[in-house]
């Protein structure tokens, strides 16, 4: 399974800019690895890990903006195309991760 989280905060103002920082460290923290601007995503072992991890992000939520998760199987993540420019790229390999429960 894999979660991406996909977001637009505000950075209008240095509060802002605090909490899209605090959040960006967090998901970061919480294993997740920058796939884009603003889209992250992370290895699950299964749906129920993955719903863990999104109770985790719902607990970091800023107060202002906007945060879309989605919860994808590996087969679905394996069919996203990585274009950059006219020429595709090679996509990311999935990481190798031990979870312990």
């Amino acid at each position: 399974m894999w979660i991406l989280v996909m977001f637009d905060l505000p950075t209008d103002t240095k509060e802002a800019r605090a909490a899209y920082r605090t959040f960006r460290e967090t998901l970061k923290d919480l294993g997740f690895s920058m796939i884009q601007y603003s889209i992250y995503s992370r290895s699950s072992a299964s749906e129920e890990a993955a719903k863990v991890h999104m109770n985790k992000i719902k607990l970091i939520l800023p107060d202002d903006g906007q945060i879309r998760v989605i919860i994808l199987t590996d087969k679905q993540y394996g069919r996203m195309e990585v274009y950059c420019g006219k020429i595709r790229a090679p996509r990311e390999k999935a990481p190798e991760q031990l979870e312990f429960f």
